[in-house]
This record gives structure tokens, sequence and C-alpha cells, in this order.
């Protein structure tokens, strides 16, 4: 059992198996290993990026919920609610003559 153990290793590296590798699979290893490390550190940024972004953009009302809260406190008329809703939900704009209770009509006529 200990001749064995004794000749084992010699034998292992008499057939090439330790070492005798040569400089061109150290520098493939090498460009390997960074590549590698490189991939994970981008796809972690890209990872933690882009759920900031979505993370923002939850947080983000829509135009309608905005309107409604601004009637809800006050902030707007109902005649200015109305005409800003039109706008919102049809996408067309009415001239500011047209539009009665607008502040641009208004400050017309003032």
């Amino acid at each position: 059992m200990g001749a064995i153990g004794l000749i084992g290793p010699p034998v292992a590296d008499a057939w090439g198996m330790h070492g005798d590798v040569g400089a061109g699979w150290w520098v493939v290893m090498m460009i390997g290993m960074a590549l590698f490390w490189g991939a994970l550190i981008l796809g972690f940024v890209w990872f933690v990026r882009d759920g900031l972004e979505r993370w923002q953009r939850r947080g983000q009302e829509p135009p309608l919920a905005i309107l409604d809260r601004r009637f809800a406190e006050g902030a707007l008329s109902a005649d200015e609610y109305q005409a800003s809703r039109d706008v919102l939900v049809s996408g067309q704009v009415a001239r500011a003559d047209e539009s009665v209770g607008s502040r641009e009509s208004e400050r017309r006529q003032r």
C-alpha cells in the first residue's frame, strides 16, 4: 500500500496531467475568468438599474388619476375638470375661447 502511494504521483505527472498545459491555456483561462466576472458584474448592475427604474415608474400616477385627485382637493373647478378630462380622454384640445371656465378665457374677460 505504501509503495503504490509513492509511485502514484510521479506516474500521474509523467502522463502530463499536472502542469504541462503550456502558456496558451493559461491565457485562455485568464481571459475566460475576466469575461465571466465582467458578465456577472454587468448583469448585476443591469439588474439593479432596471429594478430601480421600474420602482420609480411604479410610483407615477396616470394623468386621469392626477386630474381626479386635483379635482377632489378643490384645485380645479367643475368646468376646468370636465374640459381637462375631455382633452385627456379624446386627445383633442378645445380652443381657449370655446371652453367655458378655462383660465385663459377668464383672463381675457378681465
